[in-house]
């Protein structure tokens, strides 16, 4: 598998390169609904997933399926409009592919965005929260199998997934901006199915903060790959039975929309700034 899966890498890494020679350093994954952002980019180049052979593709609604190169007040980002999710059915490994591949390409620094629902019965909801750190619960490690020694070390350090540097960062852009962040621990579960009230009760008094089906294995990944790891969540909705109502993919991806002007305003304003800590 591991000669494979890593030819199968760079044959995605190439196909990407015959396309564009845009040079990116920050990579940004936007979550379900946050696609706004593509709005603020001074695009160079798009490569739609479909055109990347063995590229998975989703099949989510709210999900574009294509990667942005341009820039963002002026710093070189290549962003994922769209991810594929493990309970889609893809094996875990093509879950992280895109990532690894953005790592491939040459950034420096993985930027993670997620719709999730919130653990705190306090939280508001929609807004925004860093995250502190992160739990797979009941997920595949996606550095499980053969080592790839061509992207990193057998057992990588991850003590530190979220750089503490760029959670302060994001702190500071948004306070500069007069807005405030939560900030708290994210947890990944497989979905489709939404959390049962237990489930919520139980992750919240573990310490989890936000709950969702994405964002800790592309940490994790780019974590191995050496990469720079910061990341945000827009807590949706409050999780099942901390509020009377019934949960559903349009509500995210409306409270997305939501809060999408918000979540634009701190990613142009923070990548500058965060490209420095590259």
């Amino acid at each position: 598998m591991e000669n494979a899966y890593y030819e199968k890498l760079i044959r995605c890494r190439d196909a990407v390169r015959a396309k564009t020679d845009f040079q990116p350093r920050i990579g940004l994954i936007l979550g379900s609904g946050l696609g706004r952002i593509a709005e603020t980019m001074d695009i160079v180049t798009v490569v739609d997933y479909k055109d990347i052979p063995g590229f998975p593709v989703s099949t989510v609604p709210g999900h574009a399926g294509r990667y942005l190169f341009g820039y963002i007040g002026g710093v070189p980002v290549v962003c994922m409009q769209g991810r594929v999710h493990y309970y889609e059915g893809f094996d875990v490994h093509d879950v992280v592919l895109p990532t690894r591949v953005m790592g491939l390409l040459g950034i420096k620094l993985l930027f993670l965005t997620n719709a999730a629902g919130g653990l705190d019965p306090e939280m508001d909801t929609p807004s925004l929260m860093v995250i502190r750190d992160h739990m797979m619960f009941g997920f595949p490690n996606p550095l499980v199998g053969p080592n790839l020694d061509q992207l990193g070390p057998r057992f990588p350090d991850m003590s530190q997934v979220y750089d503490p540097a760029l959670r302060a960062c994001l702190h500071d852009t948004a306070a500069k901006m007069g807005m405030k962040l939560a900030e708290g621990v994210y947890i990944q579960l497989t979905g489709p199915s939404f959390e049962t009230p237990f489930e919520v009760r139980y992750y919240g008094s573990i310490g989890g903060s936000a709950v969702g089906m994405s964002t800790a294995c592309e940490a994790v990944a780019a974590r191995h790959m050496g990469l720079k790891v910061c990341g945000v969540s827009c807590i949706t909705n409050k999780g099942a039975g901390l509020s009377a109502a019934p949960l559903n993919h349009e509500e995210v991806i409306e409270a997305g929309n939501m809060i999408g002007e918000r979540f634009s305003q701190l990613v142009t304003a923070a990548i500058p700034e965060l490209d420095k800590l590259c």
